[in-house]
């Protein structure tokens, strides 16, 4: 209690002034020229485009960071220092050298104590850059353990929003952090993640949400939390080092890909899908406070699913449903609504104690008829990979249902997103967007890409698929290590699914 109180008398202190968006502006900048004369044709209508393939998240944000002329915000539960994630840093520092208002917030676990380079961009006039629910102690590990461990209440509550936010006039949300892993530049595994292009009313929702966050007190400025001696020479040095960041040799045949979707944001070939009916959702900051025991965007979602009555298609790549969950899924599935979910297996995940949570609801999942996918760890489709790795991860956080309803966002449907995390997304109704995911579901579901559960006439699990248009079965964890199964078995154990 001592340590909280502490901490909250410090984070007062160090609040930075409250800000909010800045208005829209007719015909003022590129974007409200090109993306403003498209919904002035949609009055009242909000525009969806998909963004399923990574390089087109990549570019549909490079591009629009390149066109603002007026304010960028974003925020994000990840934001790596590597060669995506320096790359988008230039555009929004070139941004800023044009005179756009930048604000970028970022949740203290995802930026490695924060990278140098925002301390640094944080000095400039014209960009603000905010953590949230961070630690004091921004160096050393022992410092910082010490004090994760007197306030483990409320580090373990994390912001896992992702947003990117240019002019008032487009944003992007979805599952993907930034990074090389999501959007297609890794040199191991890289993930399969989904988000949503929003024009019209959704970019003020979203907007709505940022400010939000930006001026709860739980989000406080970067250049408070780590002062520099020397600030506009580390700003120089930082600039200079961006700057070059797209003529480095590792840059090259990633930045000649994109060059392919310069095209994304123009009106005469970007088709987005209309509809009256899109919302975005978010838990509010104070969730993270964990005095309310409220689950706010589960609130909007799950009326969805108790409403379906065809088929509901849920990916979610940490799945973790509970008995709560499972029960609530079981119930759906007993009005003769086909109930489908795509999540990792063992062997494709990136956090196997995840899956070790999960394991345990497979065959109660499975008795009560709901059908259950992992997706494979390498596809025999070589179509996404840039640099080489064919091997895959699931990171979409999607849902569809009987065809019309969706939402892609930043929750998965496990108890960490469910009690401990913040989270948003777009909830619509568009039975062109639906098709179109629905879509991605089949082709991600195919037996060259996932594995089927099954059960046995003898009550046990086994997963079938196909190998060389050859069809497969396994009788345990397929392409699993010895050491990744004995690891999710031993944290299935555990009493930590509150945790995971």
């Amino acid at each position: 209690m001592l340590a909280t109180w502490v901490y909250g008398l410090f984070a007062s202190r160090a609040q930075g002034e409250p800000s909010y968006a800045l208005s829209i502006e007719r015909g003022r900048t590129p974007l409200d020229q090109r993306i403003g004369a498209t919904t002035d044709a949609h009055p009242g209508e909000s525009g969806l485009l998909l963004l399923d393939e990574n390089l087109d998240a990549f570019a549909a944000r490079g591009l629009s960071a390149r066109k603002v002329e007026r304010s960028l915000d974003l925020m994000y539960y990840i934001w790596h220092d590597d060669l995506t994630g320096r790359l988008l840093l230039a555009e929004a520092l070139s941004a800023a050298d044009r005179g756009v208002r930048v604000r970028i917030l970022i949740d203290d676990i995802g930026t490695s104590h924060t990278s140098d380079a925002m301390i640094a961009m944080a000095h400039h006039p014209h960009i603000e850059i905010r953590i949230f629910n961070p630690t004091r102690a921004r160096q050393g590990g022992l410092r910082r353990g010490i004090e994760m461990m007197l306030r483990a209440f409320s580090v373990t509550r994390r912001m896992h929003n992702k947003a990117w936010i240019a002019d008032g006039r487009v944003a992007i949300l979805g599952g993907r952090n930034i990074g090389d892993a999501y959007l297609d530049a890794a040199t191991q595994t890289n993930f399969r993640d989904m988000d949503v292009l929003v024009m019209g009313p959704a970019v003020a929702q979203t907007e709505k949400i940022f400010d939000d966050y930006w001026n709860s007190g739980l989000a406080l400025p970067v250049d408070r939390l780590s002062p520099l001696k020397d600030p506009g020479a580390a700003l120089t040095r930082i600039a200079a080092e961006l700057s070059n960041a797209a003529n480095e040799a590792a840059a090259r045949p990633y930045l000649e890909r994109i060059a392919k979707r310069l095209s994304l944001l123009d009106p005469e070939t970007t088709r987005p899908d209309w509809t009256r009916a899109a919302r975005v959702i978010a838990d509010p900051p104070r969730k993270v406070l964990g005095k309310e025991g409220k689950n706010w965007l589960m609130h909007d979602l799950l009326p969805v699913f108790d409403a379906a009555r065809e088929r509901l298609e849920i990916t979610s790549p940490y799945f973790i449903p509970g008995e709560e969950g499972t029960a609530a899924l079981a119930a759906i599935a007993a009005k003769g609504v086909s109930v489908s979910v795509l999540t990792n297996s063992l062997a494709a995940t990136d956090v196997a104690a995840v899956h070790g949570g999960y394991a345990r609801y497979r065959v109660p999942l499975l008795e009560a008829g709901i059908k259950l996918w992992e997706l494979r760890p390498e596809h025999q489709e070589r179509d996404f990979s840039l640099r080489g790795s064919s091997r895959a991860s699931l990171h979409t956080k999607a849902f569809t249902a009987d065809g019309h309803m969706g939402f892609i966002g930043s929750m998965n449907l496990d108890p960490r997103s469910a009690s401990l995390n913040t989270e948003m997304g777009v909830l619509f109704e568009s039975e062109a967007l639906a098709r179109k995911m629905a879509a991605i579901w089949q082709r991600d579901t195919a037996p060259s890409r996932s594995y089927e559960v099954c059960l046995t006439s003898d009550g046990d699990v086994e997963w079938a698929g196909s190998r060389n248009g050859v069809p497969v079965r396994y009788d345990r964890e397929p392409e699993a290590s010895f050491w990744r199964r004995l690891t999710a078995q031993a944290i299935g154990l555990l009493p930590l699914e509150s945790q995971l």
